[in-house]
């Protein structure tokens, strides 16, 4: 080996998988990504082929490799991120079953009525999480009703980020973080819950040993050296999902301190002593040992963004990137409050506060006056509301943050960064590098001993721009705020009232 030693992070995200190679003191020698396609065969649905996955690994990482110098031997440890919740299932001959179901799915939304009638308190007793139907639980449950041939052929399930590492060592385990995330394990024992599992009917035979995000997993095997460029044996550590990962390489290692993610989705997360198992809270274990984070979420954030774009804004043959920098410009020139347009980012249903898979998103206000930067303009704001939305629910529990560590795709606005400090009243800082696959190699580095603790790794965290509110701006978004709520509960019937026609042609 010639060089400083580098740690491998791989975060399998929703349209692409990234790899990304950092020195201990958090610099980037290399990263790389190849884009994950996303099926939706019927409305409401998410659903991606594990395989592509593993295609796009053996893609990213030489990739990678190449741009931190190539030389693999410098590789002292890798780790995996990816969406909680998401399954893999593989019958006794070890084949995939059925494309993975995602995170974002909504086909669930029966099921996660049944559960919620037959057994809402004890979940939430038992799993520090209420059903929705972006969980595992409701996920297989629909599986059960609907696909049972399927149900039956199941001998593993994997999570999304445990069947990508397993490629890599032939293993088959989860982490704590993940395992929280199907809502099958009893959070107070860290062990799979007979109950929740009895619910729906699952074999607990079929569900993977559990173990820390930082447990050394085995090392890549001879077959995933020649696949990726790696060499045999480099530890593999086991990771956890991605918002988990995110929160640490943002930093949100103490109190004070809350992470505010504009991805595919938007979460807004806190550090917390203990979990707050109530029913518009998700809790999760955190990388920190003995701390929980605590986290509210809107579910269309970047995915809206790129919507808007490849919709109204992207010319054929165009560059994304061109597209977005030129909405960008025509935003940045539109007033404050987009002159009266709000947008209600739910173009996949809604998580917190609303916990309603039936809200559809709009644009309201519209006026001759508003042009193109209007309409960009009030996307951003209308997720910074949403954002706001998912804040409060924290701020009642009296788990708020005066400072927000940003990450996520979206972060790379200054615009939005600047509309977020303004609309949530607190100082947002952008981390040099804050992206899971960032998170995921600190964890490599905390797995083989490169930090001391999973608290060490904060000095390999550097933030490289801040945004503090302007008083004149949060006057004028605390107004708007109102009217966006208030908009949100007279649309709500009709959003109900549109699903309902829907669904009855």
């Amino acid at each position: 080996m010639t060089g400083a030693p580098l740690l491998l992070g791989i975060d399998l995200g929703a349209g692409s998988l990234k790899a990304s190679l950092i020195a201990p003191d958090g610099t980037l020698a290399g990263e790389a990504s190849h884009p994950v396609a996303t099926a939706a065969p019927k409305p409401g649905w998410s659903e991606q082929d594990p395989h592509a996955w593993w295609r796009a690994a053996i893609d990213a990482v030489p990739r990678a490799l190449v741009a931190a110098g190539g030389d693999a031997s410098r590789v002292a440890a890798l780790s995996f991120s990816a969406g909680a919740h998401t399954q893999v299932l593989e019958d006794a001959d070890g084949r995939v079953i059925r494309p993975a179901i995602l995170w974002n799915d909504q086909r669930a939304r029966a099921e996660t009525a049944s559960l919620r009638g037959r057994a809402d308190r004890r979940i939430l007793e038992i799993g520090y999480n209420r059903a929705n139907p972006t969980w595992t639980l409701p996920q297989m449950l629909w599986l059960r009703e609907n696909e049972p041939e399927a149900f039956a052929r199941v001998r593993r399930m994997y999570l999304a980020k445990d069947w990508l590492r397993s490629r890599f060592t032939g293993g088959f385990e989860t982490d704590t973080i993940d395992a929280l995330g199907t809502l099958m394990l009893d959070a107070r024992t860290v062990t799979w819950s007979e109950e929740l599992c009895g619910l729906i009917g699952w074999p607990m035979e079929t569900l993977p040993p559990i173990v820390q995000p930082r447990a050394q997993v085995g090392g890549v095997t001879a077959a995933a050296a020649r696949a990726t460029g790696l060499v045999a044996g480099t530890p593999v550590i086991c990771g956890t999902s991605d918002t988990a990962v995110e929160t640490y390489g943002a930093g949100m290692m103490r109190p004070g301190l809350g992470v505010a993610k504009l991805a595919t989705a938007a979460t807004v997360s806190v550090l917390s002593p203990r979990a707050v198992p109530e029913p518009d809270l998700i809790n999760y274990y955190h990388v920190i040992p003995d701390h929980w984070y605590v986290i509210t979420a809107t579910n269309s954030c970047a995915s809206a963004h790129k919507w808007l774009r490849d919709t109204f804004f992207r010319r054929e043959g165009e560059d994304g990137t061109a597209a977005f920098d030129a909405m960008e410009r025509l935003a940045a020139a539109t007033p404050t409050g987009a002159e009266g347009l709000f947008f209600h980012p739910y173009l996949n249903g809604e998580r917190s506060p609303h916990w309603d898979p039936l809200l559809r998103a709009d644009f309201v206000g519209i006026g001759f006056n508003h042009g193109p930067g209007h309409f960009v303009r009030a996307l951003y704001e209308g997720i910074s509301y949403s954002l706001r939305d998912c804040l409060e629910v924290l701020r009642a529990r009296g788990l708020g943050f005066e400072v927000a560590r940003l990450t996520g795709g979206g972060a790379r606005s200054p615009l939005w960064r600047q509309i977020l400090a303004d609309v949530l009243g607190v100082r947002v800082e952008l981390p040099a590098v804050a992206d899971a696959s960032f998170g995921a190699a600190l964890l490599a580095g905390v797995g083989i001993g490169v930090f001391a603790d999973e608290a060490a790794a904060e000095a390999a965290i550097r933030v490289v721009a801040t945004h503090e509110p302007d008083p004149g701006r949060v006057a004028v978004y605390e107004r708007g705020f109102a009217l966006y709520r208030d908009i949100q509960a007279a649309l709500a019937p009709l959003n109900h009232r549109i699903h309902a026609e829907l669904a009855g042609g």
